[in-house]
């Protein structure tokens, strides 16, 4: 099958799960984080807008979900390019989420995205008491990045990253991962390991750990984690729960098993694991 056919039956797919999913909305976001909450687990609670949402989408359903009381310590992560990159969106997101207690971070996209990105967290951090950003370990700038916001007081998210590094990734990704866990390891503010690989998990917040960072172990709801929780549980860090809403969450999800199909026989490893 030709990449260009490839694509486009992706899309009709997309569009097709769009139509016919379910939505999940701002108030079942919200009530989901206080079940989490009642189970020991913080929630980061992040919009998925339609395919043909605009930024104003965006902007309503985030104050939606601040103004129905998620749980405290909840996490609303964010895109700025749908956003537009635009300073008033950001202010019209964060300021209802800070009000409602919630620290915005700022998911990662493409690597051509990220400076832009990384300096509008700065400006709100400057701006809001919380705000957070995502380092992927695969892309070489991450090393400059993590040392720029070291001691910054910004939660930040370590991840291995789902877009390339455009002038190519490290060579090992996990080493570069537990290399940025070392470079930000004594920091005051939070850092969170994001990863369902239980060894390098417990590397990394080992590593926090020791120098005394408070960290914390996040999922991607969805994905297998009972082998990760049980590294964090022994480890008695605290488990946060990326859990997605919106329109655009079951065609986001549906492509990217499309992607995965190894992810049956994960799911089998992870229960038995």
């Amino acid at each position: 099958m030709s990449v260009g056919l490839s694509t486009r039956l992706r899309t009709v797919l997309a569009r097709t799960v769009e139509a016919l999913a379910p939505v999940s909305d701002a108030a079942a976001a919200a009530r989901g984080s206080r079940r989490l909450e009642r189970r020991g687990i913080a929630a980061t609670l992040s919009y998925f807008g339609a395919w043909d949402g605009v930024a104003a989408g965006i902007v309503e359903a985030c104050g939606d979900l601040a103004g129905q009381g998620p749980s405290p310590g909840t996490c609303l992560a964010i895109k700025a390019p749908p956003l537009y990159f635009d300073k008033a969106n950001l202010r019209a997101v964060a300021g209802p989420a800070s009000v409602a207690g919630m620290t915005v971070v700022f998911d990662s996209l493409t690597h051509q995205q990220a400076g832009e990105t990384l300096d509008l967290a700065e400006w709100m951090a400057g701006e809001f008491p919380s705000v957070g950003v995502a380092l992927p370990a695969r892309w070489r700038r991450s090393v400059a990045d993590a040392a720029r916001f070291r001691d910054a007081p910004m939660r930040i998210r370590l991840i291995k990253g789902e877009w390339a590094d455009p002038g190519g990734d490290v060579p090992d990704i996990a080493a570069a991962y537990l290399d940025l866990a070392r470079t930000l390891a004594g920091r005051r503010a939070p850092v969170g390991v994001a990863s369902h690989d239980p060894v390098l998990a417990e590397e990394a917040l080992r590593i926090l750990l020791a120098a005394g960072t408070p960290c914390e172990l996040e999922q991607l709801r969805g994905l297998p984690g009972h082998r990760t929780r049980k590294v964090a549980r022994a480890l008695d860090v605290p488990v946060r729960l990326y859990c997605p809403f919106g329109p655009g969450w079951w065609p986001y999800a549906a492509d990217k098993l499309l992607e995965r199909p190894y992810l049956p026989w994960w799911w089998i490893r992870d229960m038995l694991g």
